[in-house]
């Protein structure tokens, strides 16, 4: 066992000092090729980047085909379908070729993936009022239309075979055919009365109202016929699949021979609020009773993935029950024998993806690591791991006997096509998405710092230079807190929270991964739990103190501090704990009173866990981290923002900390979205948003 992690030790750390020499090099090639322009980069530039989609690999490694959503000249957004031929050099590198537009419609083309034969593309697109999915020869011609079904498609996946498709489609569990469900949506459209009738939990999640709908797994055979019809092979059920509202068909996948599909959901039970415990089921293409492969374990089972022989079943889960941010665990089964096993269970990182690799003896799953999401490989047999790239945040789209293909995005670039060699060497980037939009565009310098937090342990964060940046000067700080609180802000390139922007507009930006953050190892991620308000403040206020010693050109005298969700929640405790600490605080969709907050947000188990039981279980802690508690100390300046479609974190929970602001005087003001969730998704209200919060700390700390 010692030889084995001694083995892994050195690996990465061969494998990181490469690849950290390459982001310094790319760092300051950046700074240097930027250095002549004058553009900082502003909201506007954020809503009108091209965005890459859905990018995937031709079987035999040879193409791409990715969709690009643009915003046209009317400010209407527009997705189409892009082909790039890929060949590899001499030296086993891929090199990307001209790209082709495939597709030119008025409707939005998304969710490619090539035929088994890779002849053609299969696609979802809205040309008919509703998603449905079409087949594009890549000989030439016009897309033609696979489907004609009465509801629309929400995600598909072809079998190995290439003779079944299986779709997510949103259905009334009750009904026996599509068409019933689409005349029960009918009516619920058209009914006089407004009043929902429910007799368990959850009534919503997230924005949305349960309309006593679930997403369902159907299969149709693919053939020369349009499909008008498909077989539910979750029929019944009445809980969703894939899982809501982030999940999609990585949570579902056919065995190899085609035969049957393999799929994570939970089991129907009145438990849905308060229960983590996701099963993967198998069950025939042809519909049947569904196989429970993991009853056992109680906790979070997701992403299963088959060897190419059918031999090896690898998915990810979790131990611990009601807990969402526990660490993914690999397990390996052996289809035939049975037997089941851990892979490197030493490893103490959380995988979000895995794949095998063309031996089906190698798996390659990214995983956050030290505020990166980063490429790794894993030997099944003996669990050792080993690093292939670790700089910003990256996400695996095919793998070839000698190549990944994967998106990379960081704090200085949007999402493009990268591959790598699978030694980690030969790093190409494929795609150049926005490059002519960013060609007059000036980032800010960044560099990730560490220091002693709590309990004297090491805690990472990032510093960024305003881009107006000049040496002796003194900046602004723009103090930036993740939510989650189990999450992370890294070295990544955000359509929502994205740290460039407050450079842009002269500020310096601060973020810090305190403990509960991820990507640091499953104890710091826990270390937060039923102590919400403790080493976390004791992190943000000695990273502080560390970062403004290490830069000084960071004016700790003239700070406001930003955060969402849980960073919200910390901007109220900030208020009532740390209340001399910043010029301004701005808190976005933030938990005012965790009392009120238990009882009324919609996925039960995150606070039953947090806080170790019901509201009624643990009162004394909840009191205990409740900001509520703590309002006589409240004094500095705060700008509240909330959605009212937020159901995760509802309003009331803003409207309460703006309406106690208001009756005690202190400067504040409320920016409310009625048509917004937990995020801001309009870019219009996007636009808003940054011109409301940059003027807000404007007006506190450039007097």
């Amino acid at each position: 066992m010692k030889k084995k992690c001694l083995l892994l030790a050195l690996a990465s750390i061969s494998s990181l000092s490469m690849l950290s020499a390459f982001a310094t090099n790319n760092m300051s090639a950046a700074s240097s090729s930027q250095s002549a322009f004058s553009a900082p980069f502003t909201v506007k530039d954020l809503v009108n980047l091209n965005k890459l989609g859905s990018p995937t690999l031709s079987p035999d490694g040879s193409k791409l085909v990715y969709s690009i959503k643009k915003i046209n000249k009317d400010g209407v957004a527009q997705s189409n379908l892009y082909l790039q031929n890929l060949t590899a050099n001499e030296d086993g590198e891929n090199v990307g070729h001209e790209v082709i537009q495939l597709t030119s419609s008025s409707s939005t083309e998304y969710n490619a993936t090539f035929s088994i034969d890779g002849k053609a593309v299969y696609f979802l697109a809205n040309r008919t009022g509703l998603d449905q999915l079409y087949r594009l020869s890549l000989a030439g011609g016009e897309a033609m239309p696979v489907t004609d079904l009465p509801l629309g498609i929400e995600g598909f996946k072809l079998s190995p075979d290439g003779k079944q498709v299986l779709f997510i489609m949103r259905v009334v569990p009750e009904c026996d055919t599509l068409m019933c469900s689409k005349d029960k949506f009918d009516a619920e459209k058209n009914r006089k009365s407004t009043g929902r009738v429910y007799d368990q939990l959850m009534v919503r999640h997230w924005d949305t109202w349960y309309d006593h709908a679930r997403s369902h797994l159907f299969i149709a055979e693919l053939n020369d016929a349009i499909i008008n019809d498909a077989i539910d092979i979750t029929k019944g059920l009445d809980t969703e699949t894939p899982p809501k509202p982030f999940s999609g068909l990585e949570e579902a996948t056919f065995t190899p021979d085609s035969q049957y599909v393999v799929y994570s959901a939970k089991a129907p039970s009145h438990t849905q609020a308060w229960t983590t415990n996701y099963d993967l089921w198998k069950v025939p293409i042809k519909g049947g009773e569904a196989v429970n492969l993991t009853e056992k374990n109680k906790a979070w089972d997701s992403h299963p993935v088959f060897s190419s022989d059918g031999r090896y079943l690898a998915y990810l889960a979790m131990k611990q029950p009601g807990f969402e941010a526990d660490r993914n665990r690999i397990m390996l089964r052996d289809m035939v024998t049975g037997q089941e096993k851990e892979v490197a269970p030493l490893w103490d990182r959380s995988p979000h993806s895995v794949q095998f690799g063309s031996d089906d003896k190698t798996l390659y799953v990214t995983a956050q690591d030290l505020g990166q999401v980063s490429l790794f490989e894993v030997n099944t047999q003996f669990g050792d791991v080993r690093a292939i790239y670790n700089e910003g945040y990256n996400n695996i789209v095919g793998i070839t006997a000698n190549n990944i293909v994967f998106t990379h995005k960081s704090l200085v670039q949007p999402s493009d096509l990268f591959s790598i060699n699978l030694d980690a060497q030969n790093l190409q980037q494929l795609t150049q998405v926005n490059q002519k939009k960013l060609a007059k565009i000036q980032f800010g310098e960044f560099e990730q710092f560490s220091f002693k937090g709590w309990n004297n342990e090491t805690v990472y964060g990032y510093w960024i230079k305003p881009v107006n940046y000049q040496q002796g000067d003194r900046y602004p700080i723009a103090f930036l807190v993740h939510g989650g609180p189990q999450g992370s802000f890294g070295n990544n390139f955000s359509r929502r929270w994205n740290a460039q922007l407050w450079a842009g507009a002269g500020y310096g930006v601060v973020m810090i991964d305190f403990h509960g953050s991820t990507g640091y190892g499953q104890a710091f991620t826990d270390s937060i739990t039923q102590d919400w308000g403790g080493k976390p403040l004791e992190d943000l206020q000695k990273g502080l103190n560390a970062v403004v010693k290490q830069q000084p050109w960071l004016d700790k005298n003239r700070a406001c501090a930003l955060g969402g969700s849980y960073g919200g929640y910390m901007m109220n405790w900030i208020e009532g704990n740390w209340p001399d600490g910043f010029k301004c605080l701005v808190n976005h969709a933030g938990l005012f009173d965790m009392r009120s907050m238990y009882y009324v947000t919609e996925e039960r188990w995150f606070p039953e866990y947090e806080f170790g039981g019901t509201y009624n279980d643990n009162k004394a802690l909840y009191e205990k981290f409740n900001p509520v508690n703590y309002l006589d100390n409240w004094k500095t300046p705060m700008l509240v923002i909330h959605g009212e479609k937020d159901f995760r974190v509802p309003y009331d929970q803003g409207l309460a900390a703006f309406g106690f602001l208001q009756r005690k005087g202190i400067p504040s003001e409320l920016l409310i979205y009625p048509d917004e969730n937990h995020w801001i998704l309009n870019p219009h209200n996007l636009e808003q948003w940054y011109a409301n919060v940059l003027g807000w700390l404007d007006r506190w700390t450039k007097k």
